[in-house]
């Protein structure tokens, strides 16, 4: 008799990863493609399918039979399944996805925000296992935010809590792909601190990463530059660093938080940029608060949200929702 499974899926800006995990909550054969959403909703639909079929292939000649799929997805998601919003996915605006997924796959699919998805994987398997109440920001194409209030996983009245992304920290900044101006996601996600850098660059500053065509710098890379001393490097990594810091006391003060778990590509660069964001957190939180927040680094990596889509799936772990309904 085969063993019980689900797909979890972590839907990117840039890619989408996804597993089987067994009801034991057993990550195994990780698969990762390309987004590509500017291809067109119908192609990703395609790609995705053909995708969560590769798994349920995989997951037979495991001896595992997939019965469902938990998928996290960026942006603002309706209990029915319906995507809202994705300001960094324009094409899911208002797709059925849920049922768009069940109809092709013929599996239950659970859709939730991706950054609350990651914060529900941390909360259960990582960094959050230590607080009761903390936030996760997810730092990758752009900035994700999920909530853990009293172990509860705080979504709000209309699945729109935790979007720190895009809170303003420069009013006449940066234009977002939202639609407003000076949003942390311009500053400190990984496609805002490359930006930073071409700015310096643009400016005249002296660095490593000048030889480097526009399409081919990444966060990563200028992670490695900083470490070298790059002087450009340090300075968008220093500007990331004080907006988190902006964004966190602000939070701090309203919630109080144990913790900040920082996820997703850019949080690898954690150490380089976290004087600058605990300078900011100390001198815009009252002591209390801002001394009680403590920022840690996540403890998952990518498989972060797989796991929080599958528990969610699944019904496993001491987390529950705001409604009280313990997953």
């Amino acid at each position: 008799m085969s063993q019980k499974a689900v797909i979890g899926i972590d839907l990117g800006g840039t890619n989408c990863r996804g597993a089987l995990v067994t009801s034991e909550g057993v990550l195994s054969s990780v698969f990762r493609m390309p987004t590509r959403m500017e291809e067109g909703l119908e192609q990703f639909l395609d790609r995705l399918i053909a995708f969560c079929r590769e798994l349920c292939v995989v997951a037979e000649k495991q001896g595992l039979k997939a019965e469902a799929l938990g998928m996290g997805v960026p942006g603002i998601i309706a209990p029915e399944g319906i995507v809202r919003v994705s300001p960094n996915l324009p094409s899911l605006n208002n797709a059925p996805l849920a049922a768009l997924l069940q109809e092709r796959l013929g599996l239950p699919i659970t859709l939730g925000n991706d950054a609350n998805i990651i914060a529900l994987g941390e909360a259960l398997f990582g960094a959050g296992r230590n607080f009761r109440s903390f936030i996760t920001l997810t730092l990758g194409t752009g900035v994700g935010g999920g909530l853990v209030l009293e172990r509860r996983l705080w979504e709000g009245a209309d699945g729109a809590a935790g979007e720190v992304g895009h809170m303003t920290v420069e009013p006449e900044g940066r234009l977002c792909v939202c639609g407003s101006r000076g949003c942390l996601e311009q500053y400190a996600s990984a496609t805002g601190i490359v930006r930073s850098v071409q700015e310096f660059l643009n400016a005249g500053g002296m660095s490593s990463l000048r030889g480097l065509a526009r399409e081919e710098l990444t966060s990563h890379q200028v992670a490695v530059a900083a470490l070298r001393g790059d002087r450009v490097a340090l300075a968008a990594l220093d500007e990331a660093g004080r907006r988190l810091g902006q964004v966190l006391a602000g939070i701090a003060n309203l919630l109080n938080l144990e913790g900040a778990v920082i996820s997703g590509g850019a949080s690898e660069s954690l150490d380089l940029f976290r004087p600058a964001l605990e300078g900011e957190l100390s001198r815009r939180a009252f002591e209390i608060p801002a001394q009680r927040m403590k920022v840690v680094n996540g403890e998952l990596g990518d498989d972060a949200g797989i796991l929080g889509a599958a528990a969610l799936t699944l019904g496993i772990g001491p987390v529950a929702t705001q409604s009280g309904c313990t997953i």
